[in-house]
């Protein structure tokens, strides 16, 4: 969880930068072409290649739906605000997982984990602070983001049993590849060979962090695991700090540690209560 954390945030970081120049779907595309190469690559590497076999298709599918249009959602976000910033406001993802435990999952969430979800609302409020009386809308993209991921965890999870690793990761990039593909006609850009160098170091890069991630989720709880996703914050404030030179502002800090610890005193509460 720790390496995938900061494979993400790297991740993040070299698709902001992609962001200001490309179309999102073209950097989908693009980077899911090499992202495919790479499954396939390691599929016949770790002798899987019987396993790629899809069991539940309709679970499949909605975590394939639901990574494209977060994607789509997050990577719009850094375009217009900092990195550190956006995910921060991304790890809502907990929040709204326990919010659609007790609601999907008929799972019983007691006043104490309640109380938190508040909390770390509460900060993702004051992250949201609008500056001059005015709400950016681009900081509404990665909280719609986290809510669709928290929905991916959910399937991930339950699905986990059935579904190998590889499996899940290569039919999800297939999804996304062929999504990004569909926006086409919308107008791409011509391709530089930076361009090129960036986006395969990205599918490399995004590749094993989702597989990493797959691969925690099915060997340890989600409520053990979980907390070291907090990480990401830490590397993106680096990475925006030294690419960008952005420093977040103390609207920002505060928000986080509330969204932060109300965020891992949920985790505490549902590994006592597991």
């Amino acid at each position: 969880m720790v390496a995938g954390s900061a494979l993400l945030s790297l991740n993040d970081a070299l698709l902001k930068w992609l962001a200001t120049d490309l179309p999102v779907g073209q950097i989908l595309f693009v980077r899911g072409c090499f992202a495919l190469s790479l499954i396939a690559l390691l599929a016949w590497h770790l002798g899987r290649r019987a396993r790629l076999r899809i069991i539940n298709f309709p679970a499949q599918i909605a975590r394939a739906l639901l990574t494209v249009a977060s994607t789509f959602a997050f990577i719009t976000g850094l375009r217009y605000m900092p990195l550190a910033e956006a995910i921060a406001i991304a790890f809502a993802g907990p929040l709204f997982v326990t919010l659609l435990a007790a609601l999907l999952l008929r799972e019983q969430v007691g006043w104490r984990r309640w109380s938190a979800v508040v909390v770390g609302f509460c900060g993702v409020l004051i992250m949201l602070r609008p500056a001059g009386g005015a709400l950016n809308w681009a900081v509404l993209l990665p909280l719609g983001a986290s809510f669709g991921g928290a929905l991916r965890d959910i399937i991930t999870r339950q699905m986990s049993f059935t579904e190998s690793s590889v499996a899940t990761l290569g039919f999800t990039t297939l999804i996304v590849t062929l999504a990004g593909l569909c926006t086409l006609p919308i107008g791409w850009q011509p391709l530089r060979e930076f361009d090129i160098g960036l986006l395969a170091l990205g599918s490399i890069v995004v590749t094993s962090a989702h597989f990493l991630l797959i691969e925690t989720f099915r060997l340890a709880e989600a409520s053990l695991v979980a907390p070291f996703k907090y990480l990401s914050i830490v590397w993106g404030t680096l990475y925006g700090f030294l690419i960008w030179g952005d420093v977040p502002g103390f609207w920002v800090w505060l928000g986080s540690a509330l969204l932060i610890g109300s965020g891992l005193y949920i985790f505490y509460r549902e590994a006592r209560h597991s």
